[in-house]
């Protein structure tokens, strides 16, 4: 089905696993279409709760593939064309998307990671917003998504010096969820998303949608999207699930509907 990408779908978790690991995963276009792709075909998966993007070998991704690159390239046009839609694709996704960042996470890999709602790191994980390096601004979402999670004088600080970030210095400015060692790693990754997959989806769906509306929302408009948003949750058959389980004290058991 893909050629740049592994994709595949247990017990309610899709596995997105880029697959150029002689390039350390570096992007092509090929591989932006088939990322996009994918998530949206997990997006309208009712098995799918979870989605874990990772990658294959000893890096997360290393980035744009440079052997792509040529010297009449409209960046701005290969944004519009390939990065861009990616990015909204996972952005607009509302099942929980966890980045497994097994190694190095530069450029728009970077990005990558940062466009997904949790980033869980190995110990020999790192991250580079390397763009400043070769003279281009950091691009695919990155200082939205960074500027969210860590402020924007730490992005300002990432994007302009370009100094490699490790797994421990992630977790400690609030820009990975958690570090793991590397002999547990994909176990770990595998107990995370399993727990997501048995959570209310569609109630993280409406609180994915809440934190987007908080950034272009007034808070009188925003209260308003909450109402509404509750009301939604309210109607699910897993709020009455959880109602039920309470009474009865015991531990709810949800259906993601």
């Amino acid at each position: 089905m893909f050629e740049t990408i592994q994709y595949n779908v247990k017990n309610g978790v899709a596995w997105l696993r880029l697959n150029r690991p002689d390039k350390l995963n570096a992007f092509i276009a090929k591989m932006n279409r088939e990322i996009k792709e994918a998530v949206r075909s997990a997006s309208k998966d009712e098995e799918v709760r979870c989605i874990v993007i990772t990658g294959e070998g000893r890096a997360f991704c290393s980035g744009q593939d440079l052997s792509e690159v040529d010297e009449n390239m409209d960046h701005g046009e290969v944004l519009r064309n390939h990065y861009g839609p990616m990015v909204k694709q996972i952005r607009q996704c509302e099942k929980p998307i966890v980045a497994a960042v097994n190694g190095v996470a530069a450029g728009a890999g970077f990005s990558l990671a940062l466009a997904c709602d949790f980033r869980l790191v190995s110990e020999k994980a790192s991250f580079i917003n390397a763009f400043v390096h070769v003279g281009l601004i950091p691009d695919s979402g990155n200082l939205y998504f960074l500027s969210q999670l860590v402020g924007q004088a730490k992005a300002a600080e990432l994007a302009i010096l370009g100094e490699k970030v490790s797994a421990a210095k992630a977790v400690e400015i609030g820009l990975a969820t958690k570090m793991i060692p590397a002999e547990v790693f994909e176990e770990e990754v595998n107990s995370f998303s399993a727990h997501l997959a048995t959570m209310p989806t569609k109630a993280i769906g409406l609180i994915k949608r809440s934190l987007k509306a908080v950034s272009e929302l007034s808070f009188d408009d925003y209260l308003e999207h909450e109402a509404q948003g509750q009301r939604t949750a309210g109607l699910t058959a897993d709020h009455r699930e959880g109602i039920e389980a309470f009474m009865q004290k015991r531990k709810p058991v949800f259906s993601g509907k």
